[in-house]
């Protein structure tokens, strides 16, 4: 959605002219397949003292989702889905930027993230796409920002006190990806947004596992595959937090 609906105020008898009318623009997510064929002998599955082919799923899956977060978050596209941080990324405003494009602003500081900048960064996003909005960092950026304090002397870091509370940053979430860069000069270390509404996943299918006790004699093949793509579908709806040139 490229927006432009347009409107206006009337009097009670004035003409009602045709006002502008929001525009679409056509995407596609950029699709790619995973695959895995780790073997085991025959012997190995008869013998086990455990479910060996049950094992060899659940390391798939692990492996599988690794590659997906790597992918979703910063994949070239070729092959594979286009992560958001592929996005090129300026500092012009929603008003002026070109869709496809993210907004990032600086933190202020060479190397280092600031409480100013985080805040700056929470009210760059529209308050419509603040609903739902999330932090996204890795562990590192995570424990830095534990330790930012604003003015008063607040932590901007509140722990999860009671069972199930999940912890919050100025009053948002957080979710850790350890795919985002470490807090270094020009990296893009923090998002900030709806990723629901501006990043869409696309899963073609499923995971497909084929057992395969013929092509490779003694051994049994588990050729696992899973067609998976990823696009940016809202670029106003992610922001990032680009730390300052040392």
């Amino acid at each position: 959605n490229l927006g432009g609906t347009a409107s206006g105020w009337v009097g009670e008898t004035d003409t009602r002219s045709q006002t502008a009318t929001s525009r679409l623009e056509l995407i596609e997510p950029l699709m790619g397949e995973i695959y895995g064929n780790p073997q085991a002998t025959q012997k190995m599955l008869d013998d086990a003292f455990f479910n060996v082919e049950a094992w060899i799923n659940s390391e798939l899956a692990t492996e599988f989702a690794e590659q997906e977060e790597i992918a979703f978050t910063s994949g070239d596209g070729t092959k594979k889905p286009k992560g958001f941080l592929a996005y090129e990324s300026t500092d012009e405003t929603d008003k002026v930027r070109a869709f496809g494009k993210l907004q990032h602003i600086v933190s202020g500081e060479a190397t280092a993230v600031t409480a100013d900048a985080i805040i700056k960064l929470i009210y760059t996003l529209r308050k419509a796409h603040r609903t739902g909005a999330k932090f996204m960092m890795n562990n590192n950026s995570l424990f830095a920002i534990r330790l930012l304090k604003d003015t008063e002397g607040n932590y901007l870091w509140r722990p999860g006190l009671e069972l199930g509370q999940p912890s919050s940053l100025a009053g948002y979430g957080i979710a850790e990806n350890e795919q985002m860069p470490d807090i270094a000069a020009d990296a893009k270390a923090i998002a900030f947004g709806n990723f629901k509404r501006g990043y869409t996943i696309v899963d073609r299918i499923g995971t497909r596992i084929l057992r395969d006790p013929y092509t490779n004699k003694p051994f049994v093949g588990f050729y696992t595959t899973k067609r998976t793509g990823g696009m940016l579908v809202d670029s106003q709806a992610i922001k990032l937090l680009k730390i300052a040139a040392a």
